[in-house]
């Protein structure tokens, strides 16, 4: 008779079961890239091969992530040392994202403050009409701002154990985000510059582009935060998912 031996785990981190999804994400971002090189140099397939590293990205997004929601929710392997580890990793992840912003406003700020000859001499240049800081940026600051008082007001809510208070407070930020976002393309509309007139077309359209995008991946993290709440997927103890988002 073959003795049954149990196997205790004696550590509090989680080891992951082999998954598929590193592989395929890595296929899915190397079709993306070169599907987006030949798509944008007119060659034949490529735009086929940036759809399909599209599609597989947001597929391997879906799957991984719904695994670590089962891994967290259902298998209770999100114990307090692995909620730390995510939350360093978190907090290493937005720390490149300054510095990914940083060398936009390092390219800002030397344009502006000392702009050379090519763009006479002067910021903005000569033949750029700048967009008035206090219209729709102005507004949209405002927007942005209230959002982030709106989700602070919601995770407070999750602490307490207030469901219907942090409904609330996603979906209005929620709003505020997707107002944001349609402010942002109806100011890209009117806008009297593209980005292909010199330094001045590029910093801004890179800037607040790559802003807009951030803002956007934000709003859809929220959203799928707000269904998980209403599936009772939070608690007061565990809700890292929303903290990251």
């Amino acid at each position: 008779m073959k003795a049954k031996i149990k196997m205790v785990q004696r550590h509090p981190f989680h080891l992951v079961d082999p998954s598929p999804w590193p592989l395929v994400a890595a296929f899915g971002g190397l079709s993306l890239t070169f599907g987006g090189v030949l798509f944008m140099h007119n060659y034949e397939g490529g735009g086929e091969l940036l759809c399909l590293g599209v599609v597989t990205i947001l597929y391997v997004m879906f799957t991984w992530w719904r695994d670590i929601i089962r891994e967290a929710l259902f298998e209770g392997q999100h114990t307090l040392a692995v909620q730390q580890g995510l939350r360093m990793g978190m907090i290493l992840f937005i720390v490149s994202e300054v510095m990914f912003f940083f060398a936009f406003f390092w390219a800002f700020f030397t344009s502006s403050i000392s702009p050379v000859f090519n763009i006479g001499g002067v910021w903005p240049p000569t033949h750029i009409v700048a967009i008035s800081p206090w219209g729709l940026p102005f507004v949209n600051t405002i927007l942005l701002l209230s959002s982030g008082a709106s989700v602070t007001w919601a995770h407070h809510a999750i602490i307490a154990g207030f469901k219907k208070e942090a409904m609330l407070g996603l979906n209005i930020t929620l709003m505020f985000a997707v107002a944001f976002t349609a402010m942002q393309a109806f100011e890209y509309a009117g806008a009297p510059f593209s980005m292909s007139d010199g330094v001045y077309g590029s910093v801004f359209y890179m800037a607040t582009g790559f802003h807009g995008f951030h803002v956007i991946i934000g709003t859809i993290f929220l959203a799928i935060c707000t269904i998980r709440l209403y599936f009772d997927h939070f608690s007061r103890q565990h809700h890292f998912g929303f903290e990251a988002a």
